[in-house]
């Protein structure tokens, strides 16, 4: 499938490991004629696919500006932009002002999902995020810090839903994260994945309790590039789902 030229192309790279890009995503940066990532977190095998010819620069020093302009360059010589991302567009992106700036200028763009960190990080724990009859959802949020999080959105207010709960960007505040939490009414035994550097060398997936996460992550010097995976209610043996029960019956299956 050909990609449509005078188009640009968010693309979710994933947390780091180059296989865990999709293949629309694959595709779309070989045939670009500009590939755009930031070089602190895209890996550089994946833009290593670029085509020879194409041009590949490093946003990590630029300016939102910046990077539209260079955009803007390609586009106007109909060319396909390929505008890559760390895990999922979607999730602590920075798109949305990107994509203002290119509706502005009446430019098309797509979005290309990727794999976001959490999900990665509970895959290489062997780890689910819900279990049948215990939790059923799923909270994804960050500390406040220099960006400010909105009222109602604090880790003590979101803690009290006692669900699980992937943490990002919050690394080098881990002490105040965790004890927000454990005020908003997780125990201090509750179930915690530390997963730093995900799909990178040097990945680690640490397992520890709550009222030990900041120790844990000290002591293996976690700073930066992690997710924390908050697990509730992992205890003992968990319900099976029925969805594979026999007397559960369903458009494709019979009660036994």
């Amino acid at each position: 499938m050909r990609m449509e030229h005078s188009t640009v192309y968010f693309i979710g790279a994933g947390p780091g490991d180059p296989e865990l890009l999709t293949l629309k995503g694959q595709r779309i940066i070989q045939q670009a004629d500009l590939v755009l990532y930031a070089g602190s977190l895209v890996p550089q095998e994946i833009v290593e696919q670029a085509r020879p010819g194409a041009e590949v620069a490093d946003s990590s020093a630029m300016t939102l500006e910046e990077t539209h302009t260079l955009i803007c360059s390609h586009i106007r010589n109909s060319g396909l932009v390929a505008r890559v991302h760390t895990g999922d567009p979607s999730l602590f992106g920075a798109v949305r002002e990107q994509i203002a700036l290119l509706e502005q200028d009446a430019i098309a763009y797509e979005i290309v999902p990727g794999v976001t960190a959490a999900f990665a990080a509970a895959a290489a724990a062997k780890v689910s995020f819900t279990i049948p009859e215990r939790t059923q959802s799923l909270i994804v949020t960050r500390i406040a810090g220099r960006t400010p999080v909105p009222a109602g959105e604090d880790l003590e207010d979101l803690a009290r839903h006692g669900c699980a709960l992937a943490l990002y960007l919050s690394a080098s505040r881990a002490e105040e994260a965790q004890g927000k939490l454990l005020d908003g009414g997780y125990s201090e035994q509750t179930p915690v994945v530390i997963a730093s550097r995900v799909g990178w060398p040097g990945e680690q997936i640490l397992f520890t309790r709550l009222g030990k996460m900041a120790a844990t992550a000290a002591r293996q010097s976690v700073t930066r590039q992690a997710v924390f995976l908050v697990l509730p209610h992992q205890e003992g043996e968990a319900p099976a789902s029925r969805l594979y029960s026999r007397d559960f019956e369903h458009g494709f299956r019979r009660r036994e």
